[in-house]
């Protein structure tokens, strides 16, 4: 190597190349066993992380030729944009700012159309595993990005070099990829086109809006961060993001108006892309939107673990602030054993080859003694393990050390919360109502038992939980409920049922902001877009619940908010009644519901 770099002592090009590597390498290690949830902490830590692959792109883009003739090769290029992608991924996971994610697919796509890992892909197995590597994290992104096309285009080709490693390779090295490509093949046939006709994202065209001005609340709160948590025996997931976990992550979004994902020169260049120098870039988010709630999503949390997230998060909500809580998980023990296909079995596989910034510094730990404070809200500990009380989160039954009690988060009512549980033990969690250590919490509580019509399991169903479903895309759960499948549906009938359902909604909203018995808890979020919607869905699936014929009267079928809401709006209300119908009458599905036969649409 000839080229010199001047300076006091002269050093070759390729030295300085590898010591920026060597320099990007060991902070992108640290970076990348950081939590998502302390944010603040490590904001700054981040920033340098980005300067530093900023500064070793522009140098190998700046030096490329020279660095090629002393050895580089293309996989290595290749090897520091799937970085880059994967630290703005990461950047996005912790502040759920949508412009690092389209920055992150800017990058992957930069190498699937470059190549970057074809060079030497069936001589190398480490250069399979590579390409293969960065299929599995491009795919995750385009998943949360709501690229299906792209997603259906990956595992295509994803599945096609599994094979044909499979038969240039030994075929052992690919029975992990192989469980990779049957988690996303079985993510997509229960996320079907049908249950994504509308964008769950909130849409300022689609969905509610309110007048700012009317609710009667002495203060208006905010939704600026949640906990998102889901775990079920066999559940349907990709990598560590479950099918419900990944609903209510979209759910709790912004639709953009059209340019927040056209990556202004976001086009590959001759020397690939400059993305990461676009860092503080104003054109990667759209400026008539606010920004996105922070979300942390949490895949079979230990308990321990559980409690420091939920203790960091409400450390730093701010003052306007309220924290959502979602978790989803069961309360019999039944229903957590370990598969065949075992959860400990796929996670070393995530940890193997999926490592996208899902590790965590606390770890699972456990109380031996399994003791949690709070017993007047549960059954003694010595019921525990016989009684459904909690959810389950773990392998260990409904021990202390794998299961969350409505007494662990009594502590944390300190700080304004707005709980959702989805379970078959969700009732347990109402006597959290009344418990609370200063500010009221809201809670809407799912059914402890689906309609038996939908799925021989209680609450659990090859397209995910019915009640979540109801929460992030009524319309299809409402087709779900009534025996409709996606084939069935027409375009127009669809969209007919989504503005009938809008202008429903629109009206039940004006009737909680005009209601003089509305509870403080509900009136304080009416503003809030996102608690506003969930809180709309949820007294149109209770409605829906109520009345149909089926499961009519029956209590276990019901679910339930806490505090209650205004008479006008219960099932048995006319104008909620006139609703069911009218969505009813869309579907041709009057006579599936026990409605007054004197009942006529408005």
């Amino acid at each position: 190597m000839s080229q010199q770099i001047s300076g006091g002592n002269s050093i070759p090009l390729s030295e300085v190349y590898w010591s920026l590597v060597n320099k990007a390498d060991k902070k992108f290690s640290k970076i990348r066993d950081l939590p998502f949830y302390e944010r603040s902490r490590y904001e700054n830590y981040f920033f340098k992380v980005f300067k530093v692959y900023t500064q070793l792109w522009k140098f190998q883009q700046e030096n490329r030729q020279k660095l090629v003739e002393a050895g580089l090769k293309r996989w290595e290029i290749g090897e520091i944009a799937s970085r880059i992608a994967q630290l703005y991924y990461g950047h996005y996971m912790r502040t759920s700012d949508a412009g690092y994610l389209s920055e992150s697919y800017v990058f992957y796509e930069a190498i699937l159309t470059r190549e970057y890992f074809k060079e030497g892909l069936f001589q190398d197995v480490n250069i399979a595993n590579k390409q293969l590597r960065f299929l599995a994290r491009f795919l995750m992104v385009c998943l949360v990005l709501g690229r299906r096309e792209m997603v259906h285009q990956l595992v295509e080709q994803f599945k096609r070099l599994i094979d044909e490693c499979k038969r240039t390779f030994q075929e052992s090295d690919f029975k992990e990829w192989k469980v990779v490509a049957q988690e996303i093949v079985r993510f997509l046939k229960s996320d079907t086109a049908f249950m994504n006709i509308r964008p769950l994202r909130y849409s300022l065209v689609l969905d509610p809006s309110l007048d700012a001005g009317t609710p009667r609340a002495s203060r208006s709160l905010r939704l600026t961060d949640a906990i998102l948590s889901s775990y079920h025996y066999n559940e349907v997931k990709y990598s560590e993001l479950t099918l419900d976990s990944f609903r209510m992550l979209q759910c709790l979004e912004w639709e953009p108006s059209g340019s927040l994902y056209q990556s202004t020169g976001a086009k590959m260049g001759q020397n690939a892309p400059t993305g990461v120098t676009r860092l503080h870039s104003q054109n990667m988010t759209d400026p008539t939107l606010p920004p996105n709630p922070r979300k942390a999503v949490l895949y079979r949390p230990s308990v321990t673990h559980f409690l420091a997230v939920l203790a960091t998060i409400c450390e730093e909500l701010p003052s306007n602030g309220i924290l959502l809580l979602y978790l989803s998980a069961s309360g019999k023990i039944g229903q957590t054993s370990i598969s065949p296909l075992s959860a400990r079995s796929v996670t070393s596989v995530e940890e193997n080859i999926l490592r996208d910034f899902e590790s965590h510094t606390i770890k699972q730990e456990g109380d031996p003694s399994g003791d949690t404070p709070g017993q007047s809200l549960r059954q003694n500990s010595e019921d525990a393990a016989s009684t459904p009380c909690g959810l389950s989160f773990g392998t260990h039954g409904l021990s202390g050390t794998s299961c969350i009690y409505p007494s662990d988060l009594v502590p944390f009512t300190r700080k304004p919360l707005f709980i959702i549980i989805d379970s078959d033990t969700s009732t347990v969690f109402r006597n959290i109502c009344g418990a609370e250590k200063g500010e009221p919490a809201a809670l809407l509580l799912s059914p402890s038992h689906t309609p038996p019509l939908i799925s021989v399991d209680f609450s659990r169903q090859p397209s995910g939980s019915l009640f979540t479903i109801f929460l992030t895309a009524p319309v299809q759960a409402f087709c779900l409920l009534i025996g409709i499948s996606g084939s069935d549906v027409e375009t127009d009938m669809f969209v007919k049922a989504e503005k009938l359902l809008s202008s429903i909604m629109n009206e039940w909203a004006s009737t909680l902001a005009a209601s003089d018995t509305l509870h403080p808890v509900w009136s304080q979020i009416l503003k809030e877009p996102f608690l506003r919607r969930l809180l709309l869905r949820f007294i149109f699936c209770r409605a829906v619940l109520a009345l149909y014929t089926p499961v009519f009267n029956k209590q276990q079928n019901q679910p339930e908010c806490f505090p209650s809401l205004p008479e006008s709006l219960v099932p048995t209300a006319p104008a909620v009644e006139t609703a069911v119908l009218q969505m009813a009458n869309v579907f041709g599905a009057t006579s599936k519901f026990n409605l007054p036969q004197d009942m006529t649409m408005l």
